[in-house]
């Protein structure tokens, strides 16, 4: 037999065709991974159109969210020294609650003083009213006064008319007719007297009836100004208890005992953590379809996403948080970037499940708002 050929005779290497065979089932393995990866991302591509098509472009969702407040600044009406703090941070109050006692002893003598006034008002009044009484009584007085000048005056116009018929017959002498003649004077001059007297005091009268014409001791003006400080005291004392404006935890307290706190500065902070809301910053490409009124679904980070929280948009922002900001961003120049803006929306909370779990302002929270309305 003839012997076989070696491969060293041949030149063809022993393993060239099982090295193929490995490296065709490499190519086939590749191949039905990478036709399985695409199969994979083309179903999770169906899956995801499915699903965005169906119930994802039905809501937005944002994690830019933080619990906010209307919160009250409590502030004195009036400057005086603080004689009593009631309440610390944290406490919760109800609305009426007393926080702080001013010293009201400025405020009681104000009282004092005004109580004073009101009484001497009243009393000038009773005098001014009594003394046009008294004019009036004048006026009367002198209306008789001129009722007798001219009775007087017409006697002695009479008694010199009949003496000068006389003169001619030598009936009357001259001293007499001189007499009748001076006595008509005198007459005529008490009459002009008797009526300046009485227009002064018609005068005098008409002034002081102007006083209190209309007006009872109730009703002056005088009274009423008094009156009107008396009030003005009582509300100063009334303002130096201070009190709760809303019920809320109290927060920034900014009083001692012994301060002199001035008129209008803050001296704490009341949270109402039953009425807090969440501003939501949505980016303005999400802001497309909504709504005031869409039902939302809200998320603390403080309680996780097992505590859901119901509540509806009650409203949009009036400009970004941008544009609000202390120094707005300046965007006219010449290597201009675009970025993307951020709206807040507000999102009002079911009371109830608040009164649940409770927030505070400042928490982060998670907002995806239903844009189908249901």
């Amino acid at each position: 037999m003839a012997e076989a050929a070696s491969p060293e005779q041949t030149g063809v290497a022993p393993d060239n065709g099982h090295d193929a065979a490995q490296k065709a089932r490499r190519q086939e393995i590749r191949r039905t991974w990478l036709l399985r990866l695409a199969l994979a991302v083309a179903i999770l591509g169906i899956l995801w159109g499915a699903w965005y098509l169906l119930i994802g472009r039905n809501y937005v969702s944002t994690d830019n969210a933080y619990v906010n407040a209307e919160m009250a600044q409590v502030t004195p009406l009036m400057s005086a020294q603080a004689v009593e703090v009631r309440v610390s941070n944290t406490d919760s109050v109800k609305r009426g609650d007393i926080l702080v006692r001013l010293d009201a002893s400025d405020a009681k003598i104000a009282i004092a003083q005004a109580e004073a006034d009101l009484a001497e008002a009243r009393r000038k009044f009773r005098q001014a009213s009594a003394t046009s009484d008294s004019l009036a009584s004048q006026v009367k007085a002198r209306d008789a006064d001129i009722v007798q000048a001219r009775s007087d005056l017409e006697k002695a116009r009479i008694d010199l008319a009949r003496r000068e018929r006389l003169a001619d017959s030598g009936a009357v002498s001259g001293e007499e007719l001189t007499q009748a003649r001076n006595a008509f004077a005198a007459a005529k001059a008490t009459l002009a007297q008797a009526e300046s007297t009485r227009a002064a005091a018609e005068g005098e009268y008409a002034a002081s009836e102007a006083l209190v014409r209309g007006s009872s001791v109730e009703t002056d003006p005088a009274v009423l100004a008094a009156k009107a400080r008396l009030e003005s005291a009582k509300l100063d004392l009334e303002r130096t208890v201070i009190r709760a404006p809303i019920d809320g935890i109290v927060t920034k307290r900014q009083v001692q005992v012994g301060q002199r706190v001035a008129q209008g500065s803050p001296i704490m902070t009341i949270v109402p953590v039953s009425q807090v809301y969440v501003d939501a910053n949505f980016k303005e490409r999400q802001l497309r379809r909504v709504k005031v009124g869409m039902p939302a679904e809200v998320t603390a980070d403080i309680y996780g996403s097992g505590v859901v929280y119901h509540g509806r948009v009650v409203g949009l922002s009036g400009g970004t948080g941008a544009s609000m900001a202390l120094i707005p961003a300046q965007n006219a120049t010449g290597n201009w970037i675009k970025v993307v803006q951020r709206l807040p929306v507000r999102i009002e909370l079911d009371p109830k499940e608040l009164a649940e779990h409770p927030l505070r302002v400042g928490l982060s929270t998670e907002v995806e708002i239903h844009l189908s309305g249901d």
